[in-house]
């Protein structure tokens, strides 16, 4: 199942006490002030990886909680500092705060600092001078406040293939990339986006189907609503099987607008899929009616070749 949202609790390290301590021996019994800084604390970072499954890490686990400061020591030893802490988040995240600002990680290795580590502590020594030769005063250091993260992800794709269920948006990811994706002549086989990449170095991304009422939450579109947003071309797949072809695909429009003005403007490429089941005829009738761009059936070569190309052209 793919965790496509994630609220999280983020604590960075907070810093290191500094120490009241004075320097002894036998040959300097009473030796001056020597106690050192805190370390600072470990930072929290969030860093974008390709892999869109790594947000089930925070199914379970909740609290995220950066290494503190080590405390100072003598002879001006400063503690150690705490160790940073990196989350790898899908690219494509966007990391929401309480007050309301975001982060979004648009490109794969792109880092964000989420929550900044405390400063440390100051030891005595840093009080020393000509008027205060023996300070017994220190600095603890800076307490670092927990933060309530909302992490929500849209998947970033150059092409989003949308349609009912069961139009062969899988299967045709399939065959033009090198995804295994589950496919099967029934309803729902998806249940979750499926990412591919093109010999050419396109991304699409095959969203579930949608159904009459996905944009207020029948079936698996609301949910997946959001992850073609950002995609930069929708190519609508329209079964060759359907009874009824111009309903069905007012129906996918109809939902797109429902959801969002921006979704519903977005480049748009309607493709007649299983193509091999339909006569020419019907081809006809149907280039008359829907004027699809391309007829598509992962039976016939020379169709997925004109498809791939139709992709490589989209910018």
């Amino acid at each position: 199942m793919l965790i496509d949202e994630a609220h999280i609790i983020i604590k960075a390290g907070d810093g290191g006490d500094g120490i009241v301590h004075f320097y002894r021996d036998r040959w300097r019994p009473k030796g001056g002030p020597d106690g050192g800084n805190g370390g600072q604390g470990g930072d929290i970072f969030f860093e974008a990886v390709s892999d869109i499954s790594r947000l089930h890490q925070f199914r379970h686990a909740k609290d995220f909680k950066a290494e503190p400061g080590q405390k100072g020591g003598p002879k001006q030893q400063t503690g150690k500092n705490g160790q940073d802490l990196v989350l790898q988040i899908p690219v494509g995240s966007i990391i929401q705060y309480d007050n309301g600002t975001s982060q979004e990680l648009i490109s794969v290795g792109q880092r964000f600092l989420a929550a900044k580590g405390g400063r440390g502590g100051i030891g005595n020594y840093h009080y020393r001078s000509s008027t205060n030769q023996q300070p017994q005063e220190s600095k603890p250091g800076q307490k670092m406040p927990s933060k309530n993260i909302f992490i929500q992800l849209k998947l970033i794709a150059d092409v989003g293939l949308i349609g009912l269920p069961n139009a062969g948006k899988t299967s045709l990811l399939n065959e033009l990339t090198q995804a295994n994706a589950k496919v099967a002549n029934y309803a729902f086989t998806t249940l979750e986006p499926n990412l591919g990449v093109t010999i050419s170095g396109k991304i699409i991304a095959d969203i579930p189907g949608l159904i009459e009422g996905a944009s207020v939450g029948k079936g698996l579109g609301y949910r997946f609503l959001k992850h073609i947003e950002r995609t930069k071309v929708l190519i609508h797949c329209l079964s060759a099987e359907t009874i009824d072809p111009t309903s069905d695909y007012q129906t996918v429009r109809q939902e797109l607008t429902n959801y969002s003005s921006r979704l519903s403007s977005k480049t748009e490429i309607l493709i007649i899929t299983k193509s091999d089941l339909l006569t020419p005829a019907q081809k006809k009738r149907l280039t008359t009616t829907l004027k699809p761009k391309l007829f598509v059936s992962i039976v016939d070569p020379k169709s997925l070749l004109e498809f791939n190309k139709l992709i490589d052209s989209q910018n």
